[in-house]
């Protein structure tokens, strides 16, 4: 098993990045904490999981070993796949859904998209003994805050919510939204997408 990459980033699109390592680009899936914290140019390095499929090889990158631990717990819970995890992630940190699981909040858990209230039961139920208490990792492993987002903040973030299941005429109308808080303030795209699901969630 891969566990971690450590190279240069040659690239960044919505969903993930590229990582040259030794002459070689790893394209890594990604959630958006994770890729505002990656620059074209710059190192990095992210903890990784390979999910084998028969038909596709998939490598899936955060920004750390709890990130990547917590989506790996998640993928043992009936009916989450990789896709579903890596949402899960995308709209709450791993120690938000902790605490979500703890309290058995619903409501948190169904914001993402394709999680229904059934579907939020069973997670509930099958991981509430396994995801640990919040704040359980610190130091080392705790999820470290994201940069501030280059230039096109706005087409990263309606790319998320459209990869997250949202129709892009919805999607938006909550970056219009969300644009027009910030007023001329920079706009980091973990935030943005977050606090964009939370309107999206309300309609």
């Amino acid at each position: 098993m891969i566990a971690h990459l450590n190279g240069t980033v040659s690239g960044v699109s919505p969903d993930g990045a590229v990582i040259d390592i030794g002459g070689f680009g790893l394209r890594v899936q990604c959630t958006p904490d994770t890729l505002a914290t990656l620059r074209p140019g710059e190192s990095a390095r992210v903890a990784t999981a390979l999910v084998v499929r028969e038909d596709s090889l998939t490598l899936f990158g955060f920004a750390s070993e709890d990130e990547r631990n917590v989506f790996e717990l998640l993928q043992t819970a009936s009916g989450v796949g990789p896709r579903l995890a890596l949402a899960m992630l995308a709209v709450h940190s791993p120690d938000a859904l902790r605490r979500a699981v703890a309290a058995e909040d619903l409501t948190a858990l169904t914001m993402v998209p394709g999680i229904g209230k059934k579907g939020a039961q069973r997670i509930v139920l099958e991981l509430k003994d396994r995801l640990g208490a919040p704040g359980d990792v610190g130091g080392a492993g705790a999820h470290p805050a994201p940069r501030r987002s280059a230039p096109g903040w706005r087409d990263q973030v309606q790319s998320g919510l459209v990869n997250l299941g949202w129709p892009a005429r919805d999607a938006e109308q909550a970056i219009a939204a969300i644009e027009a808080e910030a007023d001329g303030e920079p706009v980091d795209v973990a935030t943005a997408l977050r606090a964009a699901l939370r309107k999206l969630s309300r309609t």
